[in-house]
């Protein structure tokens, strides 16, 4: 497998990245985790614009499915014509939260382009095409899937958003490589049950005894090197701070 970060800032596009999208390709199949809002010019950068197999969505935030919305006008009205109809997995109301960013009806518009294919429960399991991918309810305000994304003998885990949470641990256990959030920093007033902090997506890392962690969905006011620097304090094993256009073969 390899991995490719589309963007990594969290909550809003950062002034070098968009939002939480990673690319995962396994023999020439294209599987997009999450495709928040300013990350399809990336995306573009990474592969060709039409060349994606199928999108998975972890939960319905802007910063992880609104460049779906986009992306509709780039796949339909493309000059080379429209390509297959392409299959997205996400939350039980994710043809909904699509539906609804738009000010008029896109029923048909939307079924020319993406075949919906909602998750309604914790553990569902889904072969998308050489993949296998299971989808983890995690601690977040709605309804958000981590999830565990396998091929060729080799397992990824991305945490989508998350607070404290123990399922995390299984989600990724002895993966390859963990994609975690770490949004916020240790000793501040953070909300409880949102997001984790460096020292916690160390710690869980460690717990699941992962072989690399790569910190994403830092915010654009955030303190990477103090992100990283906690991270550092709670895992021994090789860290990365996610960027965009940054691979890793798994």
């Amino acid at each position: 497998m390899k991995v490719t970060v589309i963007g990594m800032s969290g909550t809003f596009p950062g002034p070098r990245s968009g939002c939480s999208s990673y690319l995962v390709e396994h023999d020439g199949y294209r599987l997009l985790l999450d495709i928040g809002n300013g990350s399809t010019g990336a995306l573009q950068d990474a592969c060709g614009l039409l060349d994606l197999d199928a999108v998975a969505i972890s939960h319905l935030h802007g910063d992880h499915y609104l460049d779906l919305i986009t992306y509709t006008y780039a796949r339909r009205y493309h000059p080379s014509g429209k390509p297959p109809v392409l299959p997205v997995y996400g939350p039980s109301a994710i043809y909904e939260g699509v539906c609804g960013a738009y000010a008029k009806d896109v029923h048909e518009l939307l079924a020319e382009v993406y075949q919906f294919n909602p998750v309604a429960e914790d553990g569902s399991r889904r072969q998308i095409g050489p993949f296998e991918v299971s989808f983890h309810t995690v601690n977040h305000p709605v309804e958000t899937y981590a999830m565990r994304v396998s091929a060729g003998g080799k397992t990824i885990a991305y945490s989508a958003d998350t607070g404290e949470c123990e399922q995390l641990v299984d989600v990724a256990r002895g993966v390859d490589l963990f994609l975690c959030e770490a949004s916020y920093l240790d000793g501040e007033a953070n909300p409880p049950d949102v997001h984790l902090t460096g020292r916690q997506a160390g710690e869980y890392a460690s717990r699941a005894g992962v072989n690399r962690l790569v910190l994403t969905h830092l915010v654009p006011w955030g303190d990477e090197a103090r992100t990283l620097a906690e991270a550092e304090r709670s895992y021994d094993g090789e860290i990365h701070v996610a960027r965009p256009l940054a691979s890793y073969d798994v």
